[in-house]
């Protein structure tokens, strides 16, 4: 059984990956393997059935015996779970915790984009985007819609940003992913150029008079496709878009020319899923 330990000081350092890292410190944290947060029991159980390494929990008093109980149960003896009243916690992370438990958990090791896409047919390609809930929601889509593999490019927002793993519901840890290795040789494209590379197609989701429609036959049967998906407000670069082997629209209705890049994904990836 894990030990229960009362908070009596917000100092306590043993407490400090909850109470004042950033995410960019929590990425260098334990001699530089890093530690993420996983927020609210569900997110927890599906970190754990993926096999990540937790290293503390921050429990309300309440969920001890109640949602978080199986949890603890689960935990190896060495790994503490910290617990107090809502509103202490709630001070000590300057947030109200989702449902009341966070665990800090050892980083997996980063996969480069060769190990993730190899055998996958399907790619969503991620370039830019900033933006936590965007990322946390094309995940759970990618995951619930049956992707095999997404690739970030080098700006695009961390996948295991504590509200990006929340928002989607743990997805993160369900869907391979890794930051996409630009080639060598100069290119005006290189994201389009290294998924050449990859031996994947690659579709630019973009409104030109040249694109073709998502239901397009030509693109559902591909054996191999790369979705790319730009920024939530100027979209993906025009090199990057003359670089992709297609360019491809959501047909839409009443004179809407556009979706929330989160929307666009779910729908790109319903769409062009292998049959």
């Amino acid at each position: 059984m894990s030990r229960i330990i009362e908070i009596q000081d917000s100092g306590c350092p043993e407490i400090q990956v909850f109470a004042s890292l950033t995410d960019n410190q929590l990425r260098r944290y334990a001699d530089g393997e890093g530690i993420l947060i996983a927020e609210s029991p569900k997110v927890i159980r599906v970190a754990l059935a993926a096999g990540l390494t937790p290293v503390s929990l921050l429990c309300e008093a309440r969920h001890i015996s109640g949602d978080a109980a199986d949890i603890i149960a689960s935990l190896p003896d060495d790994v503490p779970v910290f617990t107090g009243p809502r509103e202490l916690l709630a001070s000590l992370t300057g947030y109200t915790l989702t449902r009341g438990v966070l665990c800090a958990m050892k980083r997996p090791a980063p996969k480069s984009d060769e190990d993730v896409c190899r055998g996958a047919r399907r790619v969503v390609v991620i370039d830019d985007v900033s933006d936590t809930t965007n990322i946390g929601a094309i995940f759970r889509s990618a995951a619930a819609l049956g992707t095999d593999a997404v690739l970030l490019g080098p700006t695009a927002c961390d996948p295991f940003n504590r509200r990006a793993v929340r928002v989607s519901m743990g997805s993160v840890f369900l869907v391979p992913w890794a930051r996409i290795s630009l080639p060598q040789v100069k290119s005006p494209a290189p994201i389009p150029a290294r998924l050449r590379e990859l031996g994947l197609t690659s579709v630019a989701m973009a409104l030109r008079p040249n694109s073709l429609s998502l239901d397009d036959p030509r693109l559902v049967s591909a054996p191999r496709l790369a979705i790319l998906m730009g920024t939530e407000g100027e979209g993906l670069p025009e090199a990057t878009i003359a670089g992709c082997d297609h360019t491809v629209m959501i047909p839409m209705a009443h004179g809407i020319d556009s979706l929330n890049v989160a929307a666009a994904a779910a729908v790109a990836c319903w769409e062009l899923r292998p049959r």
